[in-house]
């Protein structure tokens, strides 16, 4: 189905719901110089959330915002936001010519079927970044992309959640509905996976008797980090990428005497890391060998 309007004209915004997602976009999207005319929210946060980031906007039930809106954004978690939709469908909720937003990042349109049943524009807009709910978010959406996925082959609507996504702020990047579950899982891995990683090394240096290790690790991880985006492969360092056996057996010893919960994963990574490192050139065959010895059977190659 096509669609004429090929930019977003000034809309009446309807969130749901007052989370820190929809809190904080339907901030951005009063700053472009819509109007937030309702949001849903019933948990003291939500509350006190909208309260700061959505002065005077009232708290309804969800079919009622919906009802008051033009453009509805639906900021909820991923395994909620299908039955909402289908819900909010049922109820009678969403009429033609809305333009119907969710923020999740692992579906695409798809989910929102219901709504464009009955003629409503589907869009998907994720922003790539964590979220607060606190005013700085506002200014963090100024330095990050937004997911965009749209009906395929429709470029007004297309048009419409990049037009939406610059006067957020943000990026536009196009992702086609067929790619975003990989989209997603490629964002979670990435981000989620180094919070985990992080906060188990952190944990690891100060039960071990160093203190303040957010201190220590913040300039080797910020050069980790920029290193790997600036030179991809180029930059892998350390035992595994040197075929350093003895320090990686040591590694493996160390950690299966005192913390064995870390140990699986040490392996799981520096097996990627062997991998990686021998495509890119920088471990030689017989280090390699080794090293996967090592890792898959707890003893050096021969």
């Amino acid at each position: 189905m096509g669609h004429a309007v090929t930019r977003p004209a000034r809309l009446a915004v309807g969130v749901v719901s007052a989370g820190r997602v929809g809190s904080v976009l339907g901030a951005a999207l009063a700053r472009a110089g819509h109007s937030v005319v309702a949001a849903s929210g019933v948990s003291d946060a939500s509350v006190r959330r909208a309260e700061r980031l959505l002065p005077g906007v009232p708290l309804l039930p969800p079919d009622e915002v919906v009802g008051a809106a033009d453009l509805v954004l639906l900021a909820l978690p991923d395994d909620v936001l299908g039955p909402m939709v289908a819900g909010l469908a049922n109820a009678g909720a969403f009429r033609a010519g809305q333009i119907v937003v969710h923020t999740c990042g692992a579906h695409g349109i798809d989910v929102l079927r219901p709504a464009v049943e009955v003629g409503a524009l589907p869009l998907a807009l994720h922003p790539v970044m964590t979220f607060t709910g606190a005013p700085e978010d506002l200014q963090r959406l100024d330095s990050c992309s937004v997911g965009v996925t749209a009906e395929d082959g429709d470029e007004a609507a297309w048009n419409v959640g990049e037009a939406l996504t610059v006067e957020m702020g943000a990026e536009p990047v196009r992702i086609p509905e067929a790619a975003r579950p990989l989209y997603h899982a490629s964002l979670a891995h990435a981000a989620n996976h180094l919070a985990t990683l992080v906060a188990d090394c952190v944990e690891l240096l100060r039960h071990n008797g160093v203190r303040d290790p957010e201190r220590l690790l913040a300039p080797l991880l910020s050069a980790a980090l920029d290193n790997a985006l600036r030179h991809g492969d180029r930059a892998l360092t350390g035992p595994v990428a040197r075929g350093d056996v003895g320090t990686v057996r040591t590694h493996l010893r160390v950690l299966g005497e005192r913390v064995p919960k870390l140990r699986a994963a040490y392996l799981a990574l520096a097996r990627r890391t062997a991998a990686r490192a021998r495509l890119a050139g920088l471990l030689g065959s017989d280090a390699a060998r080794e090293i996967a010895d090592l890792l898959d059977n707890g003893r050096e190659g021969t």
